[in-house]
């Protein structure tokens, strides 16, 4: 299969090709490793290549996805018998001994398995720059981040190695780096993929799997895949009225969409991101649909702080994994990644527990904001992407370091203005995603705008639980409207 042709279609049209006999998923999967070969080197997407195996792998012949690539996030999305490292160092002897339900139902959904992509240490950070794997890079421009911390999969997808790939999204981690990549990146409702059979909820249910993909359509078909609780899940939600890949070609009728581009943590927001989200209202009414300035109600400042509590007890307990099952020390663990970790060993647990249960206060100021609106639109992101290296300034590692001595010397920081600190600069970039993984609710970025220097620019629209099928009816409107995969054309020849 020759390169051009490869590039041309989504994973929908190429397992169709294969189901009818046109190509073998070995030509296709030949072509997809030639596609890596030529442009893996000076993007660093792939951390873990399976080129050899991919086009031996067995698939049902007649399944969605037919005989089609992927390539899987490094974190979670165990496969049996392969390292899952999270991009740390400390699990580079994690050997999954069994698939995962995303790695099973995909395998059943007719996937193949190129390999795994780059992620930022245990998926912390918005940018890809793990000291295990090195940088990874935007294919848009290579000085910049793709984000993160789906960063490899996102590069993945957008430079044509494969035309989607696993994410998954504990605090934008999908959405951020479909917006800087100029992707579409869906991050479902809590509880509609299942995080199983390792974890119960990821992230306390702040994180779900999924893929970020180059059209709705591959999107809307993987989540019929994946969808569906496993045994020994916390809980079931009800599934849609028909498969997803035919509900997003139904109409979402007219729709009310509250718009919004203030950052909720009051911190600078882009003028690229916000006119993107202008950009997007006006087609929205050209559209049919009724759209209005309006923002749930909530208190941003204490969102902040519940997701960085979450970060702590979250990076701490994994830390520990790490310590007891494969014999890691602190000197494996990144400085950031040390210090969040004893954040979280001394946090109190009754402000962890408070933090916690604060998680309602957000989800009910977003339920009363959906009793007089369908959706949300806002910037997917609030900066565009960071220069490679930019956020490990020396004022950041000197910050860090004395937060670590303070912890060291038993003094409490917790319920100081330096987490608050930490809090916005840890977020300041990104402050519109983290509302949707505290709530459980979906949420999609969609790529709707492009810079005078040729940049991907993402918005975000944002749902009550359970409604992926009006957020994918939505994105498929806007795509007809806006088509975003002939961008695609520019990067074919760019590497």
């Amino acid at each position: 299969m020759k390169q051009s042709e490869y590039l041309r279609y989504d994973a929908t049209a190429l397992a169709d090709l294969v189901r009818r006999g046109e190509v073998t998923s070995r030509e296709v999967c030949e072509a997809a490793v030639e596609r890596a070969t030529r442009v893996n080197s000076t993007l660093n997407a792939i951390c873990y290549p399976q080129f050899s195996e991919a086009p031996a792998q067995h698939f049902p012949e007649q399944a969605v996805f037919a005989g089609v690539p992927l390539l899987l996030k490094d974190l979670a999305q165990e496969q049996s018998g392969h390292p899952c490292t999270y991009g740390s160092r400390g699990l580079i002897k994690n050997i999954a001994p069994q698939d995962s339900e995303f790695v099973r139902r995909a395998r059943d959904g007719g996937l193949v398995f190129l390999g795994r992509t780059a992620t930022p240490e245990f998926g912390l950070k918005a940018v890809t720059e793990s000291e295990l794997w090195g940088p990874t890079r935007n294919p848009w421009n290579t000085e910049l981040t793709p984000g993160g911390s789906s960063g490899g999969s996102g590069v993945a997808v957008a430079a044509g190695i494969v035309p989607m790939a696993g994410a998954n999204d504990g605090g934008g981690s999908i959405r951020i780096p479909a917006a800087y990549n100029g992707l579409f990146g869906l991050k479902p409702s809590r509880g509609r993929i299942s995080s199983g059979p390792f974890m119960g909820e990821a992230w306390t249910g702040a994180s779900t799997d999924h893929v970020v993909s180059r059209t709705v359509r591959d999107s809307a078909a993987m989540l019929d895949v994946l969808s569906g609780p496993a045994p020994g899940d916390p809980f079931e939600i009800p599934g849609p009225s028909a498969a997803y890949s035919e509900l997003m070609q139904r109409s979402p009728g007219e729709l009310r969409i509250g718009v919004f581009t203030s950052s909720p943590y009051n911190t600078e927001v882009a003028p690229e991101c916000v006119a993107a989200v202008e950009e997007t209202a006006r087609v929205l009414e050209n559209l049919g649909h009724r759209v209005e300035y309006a923002a749930p109600e909530f208190d941003g400042m204490a969102l902040a702080r519940c997701y960085l509590g979450l970060y702590f007890g979250e990076v701490s307990a994994l830390m520990a994994k790490a310590k007891e099952q494969f014999g890691a020390t602190d000197s494996d663990f990144e400085l950031d990644t040390r210090l969040i970790g004893m954040l979280g060993e001394t946090m109190p647990l009754s402000d962890y527990v408070r933090r916690r249960q604060q998680w309602n206060e957000f989800a009910r100021a977003l339920g009363a904001f959906f009793g007089s609106y369908d959706l949300y639109l806002s910037p997917t992101t609030g900066q565009l992407p960071a220069a490679i290296g930019e956020l490990e300034t020396p004022a950041h590692l000197k910050f860090a370091a004395r937060l670590m001595l303070k912890l060291k010397a038993g003094k409490l920081v917790h319920r100081t203005g330096q987490v608050d600190q930490m809090a916005l600069e840890s977020l300041a970039r990104t402050p519109f995603t983290q509302l949707a993984n505290l709530t459980g609710t979906p949420a999609m970025s969609v790529p709707m705008h492009w810079t005078a220097e040729g940049l991907p620019v993402g918005v975000q629209f944002g749902g009550p639980h359970g409604a992926e099928a009006t957020l994918l009816q939505l994105a498929g409107q806007l795509e007809e409207a806006n088509p975003w995969f002939s961008n695609y054309e520019r990067l074919e020849d760019a590497f």
